[in-house]
């Protein structure tokens, strides 16, 4: 069993406020707080369909005992581990040294293993007994590949145009959800089931 817990958000937005509004031909200043929203409603959906970070943020992947061999550590890019943390047999709670494990940040998603010669230690038989804390996502906005951005302002536009779920007396024609979401496609990370 695994949980995926966000410790520090992205300090920034894929898209500025300004993008957005280009975008969406706007030039109120009284639609820049529901603007700022749409962005982070897109961002927010963008990486639940991708299974991804954008912007660098920080999680704690919580798993109630070492595995067998390889850690698959979710949100890829994997940027860096922070720290991996165990409860021992004891009830106390370890720092496992950094040179007793690999990382591997090329892989999607990235992985953990022990070192050469280095096996997982034992922990406790209990609940979230391993906390591996990671660093995830693009870097900065501008490392956001340009077609996650493309399919926020498509969804963008979506949310902006049709601000109710429901339109009385009005026939709305759509771009196919298939196709919009089809611009994701791309970047979709493999599931491993990780709780989110």
């Amino acid at each position: 069993m695994s949980a995926l817990v966000l410790i520090t958000p992205p300090a920034t937005e894929p898209l500025t406020n300004a993008e957005a509004m280009v975008h969406l031909k706007v030039d109120f200043q009284i639609e820049i707080i529901y603007i700022d929203n749409l962005i982070k409603a897109a961002r927010v959906a963008a990486e639940r369909i991708t299974r991804r970070a954008l912007i660098t943020q920080t999680w704690d992947l919580y798993l109630d005992a070492f595995p067998a061999w390889e850690i698959g550590v979710p949100k890829p890019t994997l940027q860096s581990i922070t720290s991996i943390k165990y409860m021992d047999t004891d009830g106390t709670l370890q720092t496992l040294a950094a040179a007793k494990y690999l990382v591997d940040e090329k892989s999607e998603p990235g992985r953990i293993t022990p070192s050469f010669g280095e096996v997982w230690p034992v922990t406790r038989a209990q609940t979230n007994a391993v906390v591996v804390r990671f660093v995830a996502g693009y870097g900065a906005a501008s490392d956001v590949p340009a077609g996650i951005k493309h399919w926020m302002q498509v969804r963008m536009r979506q949310l902006y145009d049709n601000r109710s779920a429901t339109i009385i007396g009005t026939i709305v024609e759509d771009i196919p959800r298939n196709f919009v979401d089809g611009l994701l496609d791309d970047f979709v990370a493999l599931d491993y089931g990780w709780a989110t």
